[in-house]
């Protein structure tokens, strides 16, 4: 019955299935060679996406590690990073340490020749704009009519002094750079080279007189080498110490000893040091002026040296402030009192300044630190230097918003 079926079915249908089935056979049956090749090209294709894929999922993780420790949060860094080396062990020498412009062109980050460039043309544009808009030459324009003035109709001079103002004798540049995000006219005042200049020479003196190689003074200013002003530079020190036996001698007691240092550095050159087992917390508030009244503070003016070996090292002379004690007029016919001889003693001390990480000129390490004793009746002149052990430790910069709350006086 089914052979009279398929006998009563057109024969060119009966054709085409035939050839059908015939190609359908040739193919379920290729040689070994070329089935064993095909799977070979198939599992090495299947690997190197599995590899590709495995590879950009480390360097995400990677690159979120780094902005986590660029942030702060140091547990959550160690843990994408532990993440991204499970997958790739080696994704830190692999990975592109790039980011792409606003345009679409990569930039390394280490490019700053290109960011002043694009600094330069951006306080070009911006007076362009003011010039079209205002047919003139105008700072800034009133979004809202009032019946009171408005700064931009102060002159050029006036807002200029107010600006240095703002920067004054401690030299805020950080409020600076703020007040130049208000509007496009303060952005052009506040790139204004005379201002940054007058900076350099107040950080530099006379060792500022050229610009080169820098490309302006605002550059020379913000990556030339230079201590901080607006907070203090703090060392900790810790050591340990063998107290006395107890009174049954079974056991010695032993001391953990922790004690800290403060510099503190001011733009005229002036300098406090101060060392107290007190913490940061009590002591940074009272250096913000010249007269901290703390007993133990050493005052004295610094330095900054260039050397041969592109090191900048910071010289520092210190000395206890010196007290007038009144004369003591009453005195005993019976007692005749030798006053202690009169001495002038001056700490001398060396440092290294360095950046580290994102942090610019916030590490001082130590490499010289001596004690000179003159006896003014005799002349005689005692040095002594300290070895430079384990207690000297390096100081770190920590910022203090109050150290620049307030304008004393105008840059």
């Amino acid at each position: 019955m089914e052979e009279e079926e398929e006998g009563s079915g057109d024969p060119n249908l009966n054709l085409e299935l035939h050839a059908f089935r015939a190609q359908w056979m040739s193919e379920l049956k290729p040689s070994e060679r070329s089935g064993l090749s095909g799977r070979l090209l198939h599992g090495s294709s299947l690997k190197k996406t599995q590899d590709a894929a495995r590879e950009e999922k480390a360097a995400e993780l990677f690159l979120r590690a780094v902005q986590e420790e660029q942030d702060g949060a140091v547990y959550e860094a160690i843990k994408f990073y532990r993440m991204a080396m499970q997958l790739v062990p080696d994704i830190e020498f692999r990975i592109n340490y790039s980011r792409p412009d606003t345009d679409g062109v990569e930039r390394t980050f280490g490019d700053v020749s290109d960011v002043e460039g694009d600094i330069e043309d951006l306080v070009a544009y911006f007076g362009q704009q003011l010039t079209l808009e205002n047919g003139f030459p105008k700072t800034c324009s009133s979004e809202v009519g009032g019946t009171q003035r408005h700064i931009s109709e102060l002159p050029q001079e006036i807002l200029m002094y107010i600006f240095r103002w703002v920067v004054s004798s401690d030299l805020d540049m950080r409020a600076l750079e703020q007040l130049s995000s208000v509007c496009r006219g303060f952005y052009i005042c506040a790139r204004e080279p005379e201002l940054w200049r007058s900076a350099c020479l107040k950080v530099w003196g006379r060792n500022c007189t050229k610009l080169a190689p820098y490309l302006s003074w605002r550059e020379m200013y913000l990556q030339r080498p230079r201590v901080r002003f607006d907070g203090a530079y703090i060392s900790k020190a810790s050591y340990i110490r063998q107290g006395e036996k107890s009174l049954d001698g079974f056991y010695r007691a032993w001391h953990h000893v922790e004690f800290y240092r403060y510099l503190r550095f001011f733009s005229d050159g002036s300098v406090m040091m101060l060392t107290t087992p007190d913490d940061p917390l009590t002591v940074v508030p009272r250096l913000r002026t010249r007269n901290p009244r703390l007993e133990s503070v050493l005052f004295g003016h610094y330095r900054l040296s260039q050397e041969r070996d592109n090191q900048t090292k910071v010289y520092a002379v210190l000395c206890k402030k010196k007290e007038e004690k009144p004369v003591d007029k009453q005195m005993n016919r019976f007692c005749r009192r030798n006053p202690a001889p009169e001495a002038e003693q001056n700490f001398y001390v060396g440092l290294h300044l360095s950046s580290r990480g994102r942090q610019r000129f916030c590490k001082l390490e130590w490499f010289q630190h001596s004690y000179q004793v003159i006896y003014k009746r005799t002349g005689e002149v005692i040095d002594t230097t300290f070895d430079l052990d384990k207690m000297y430790t390096p100081f770190y910069f920590a910022r203090v918003k109050s150290y620049t709350a307030f304008s004393e006086q105008p840059l």
